[in-house]
């Protein structure tokens, strides 16, 4: 396992190294499965398109049914299938690099596979890592997943709509993950109704080029 994190490092450095070379922002997605990557994915594109120079990659176990919804916004978008692997690694991601024209790109989404636990061990070489948890899935999740929430650079706490139908304590949540990582930036959405996402689009606004 050493030796795979080992070279998955050193390629993951090639590709921030290229990543800063071409000021292009790369923004690790993860998730569980139907937390809403894909769907923060498309608001934020029609928020972003035409301000910015967008492109994703997008990860998943099999089929290409989150890329055919991002079609429309007529951006770059590769698919990587896994055929079973629980993650993407940074080779998977150097090697589609050749179908962007970074030049011409400011930010490259990659949506990671649907999993809290794999994709936190693996540098992608992105510039940050979003973590993003569902009020369905329950308010314990930074406890029982610290890794990725230590990891991130915001969290965007999904489907905040929802909170009345649910047993979710907000302040359970808010102090497991201030436990783990005090400043974080935390944004609480709904991909559905709108709530939120003008203020987390601002803040990401605002990261594009810093890195």
């Amino acid at each position: 396992m050493k030796n795979i994190l080992d070279k998955n490092q050193n390629k993951a450095n090639e590709v921030r190294s290229i990543m800063r070379d071409k000021k292009v922002t790369m923004i690790n997605l993860i998730s569980s499965p139907g937390a809403g990557k894909t769907t923060l994915l498309e608001r934020l594109c029609e928020r972003l398109a035409g301000r910015f120079r967008l492109g994703v990659i997008e990860g998943d176990v099999t089929t290409d049914r989150d890329a055919q919804r991002l079609k429309k916004f007529e951006i770059p978008l590769v698919v990587i299938n896994t055929g079973g692997g629980c993650h993407l690694d940074s080779y998977s991601i150097f090697r589609v690099l050749e179908y962007f024209d970074l030049e011409n790109l400011d930010v490259l989404f990659v949506e990671n596979i649907g999993n809290l636990v794999c994709p936190t061990a693996f540098d992608l070489g992105e510039s940050f890592r979003l973590a993003i948890v569902s009020i369905p899935e329950g308010d314990d999740k930074p406890a029982k997943y610290p890794m990725l929430f230590r990891q991130a650079r915001v969290v965007v706490l999904n489907k905040i709509d929802l909170m009345h139908h649910t047993n979710f304590s907000y302040e359970s949540f808010l102090t497991d993950l201030r436990k783990i990582n005090p400043g974080v930036p935390l944004f609480r959405v709904s991909c559905t109704n709108g709530t939120g996402l003008d203020e987390f689009t601002l803040w990401f606004e605002k990261q594009v080029h810093t890195f």
